[in-house]
C-alpha cells in the first residue's frame, strides 16, 4: 500500500488520501470481521536469492514476475501452502496492473484456495471495485461459493461492489463453463 501511495503522490503531488468515515477497526464485513487484507503482514526483509514468486507478488515486482512468466520459469497458477495463487495475492493486495498481467497470461480466474475462495472473493472482501470489475469482465463466476457457503457479494459491505456482483449474476454474464476447482486439500 505504501508503494501505491508513493506512486500516487509522485503522479499527483496535491493528492490527499480520503479519511475513512469511521476508524478502520470499526469497519466490519459480514464475511468474518474487519475489512482488511487477511494476507497482509509485515514481512521480514529477504535477500533476493531467498525469495519465491509469492514474495515478488507481495512486493508488486511486476517486472520480475513478467520476466518469469515470459521465460516460462513459473506456473502462473502455482499455489502457496494455503492454495492461494498469484492472482489471489494480487487481488488481495489491490494490485490492478499485476492482476491484468496474470489474466493476460491465462491465470485461472475461478481458482479456489483451500477455503474455497476465489480471487473474486478476495477482491470483494478487500473492496477493490476496479479489480472486481476487471475479474467479471474476464469471466469470473460471481456465483461460486466458498466452503462456508458465501458468494463474493456476501464478502463485502461495499454497496457498489455488492450491486455490481448481483447485477452480473442477474444478467447471467458470468462464465458458464465449469469452474476450475483447485485447493490445497
Amino acid at each position: 500500500m505504501r508503494d501505491y501511495i508513493e506512486t500516487v503522490r509522485k503522479l499527483d503531488p496535491d493528492w490527499k488520501p480520503k479519511e475513512p468515515e469511521e476508524p478502520v477497526e470499526k469497519h466490519k464485513s459480514t464475511f468474518g470481521g474487519p475489512v482488511v487484507s487477511c494476507l497482509y503482514q509485515e514481512q521480514e526483509t529477504l535477500r533476493d536469492e531467498d525469495k519465491d514468486i509469492f514474495d515478488y507478488c507481495r512486493e508488486n515486482d511486476i517486472l520480475r514476475i513478467s520476466q518469469a512468466l515470459a521465460l516460462g520459469t513459473i506456473d502462473v497458477n502455482a499455489a502457496d501452502d494455503e492454495g492461494r495463487s498469484l492472482l489471489h495475492w494480487a487481488c488481495d493486495r489491490g494490485r490492478t496492473e499485476l492482476v491484468s498481467l496474470l489474466l493476460f497470461h491465462n491465470a485461472h480466474i475461478n481458482m479456489q484456495d483451500a477455503e474455497g475462495q476465489t480471487p473474486l472473493h478476495y477482491a470483494s472482501a478487500c473492496e477493490f471495485s476496479d479489480i472486481v470489475e476487471m475479474l467479471l469482465e474476464h469471466g469470473a463466476d460471481p456465483t461460486l461459493v466458498d466452503h462456508d457457503g458465501f458468494q463474493p457479494h456476501e464478502a463485502t459491505d461495499n454497496k457498489e461492489i455488492s450491486e455490481m456482483l448481483k447485477e452480473h449474476v442477474s444478467f447471467g454474464e458470468h462464465d458458464k463453463s465449469p469452474s476450475l476447482l483447485q485447493s490445497a486439500n
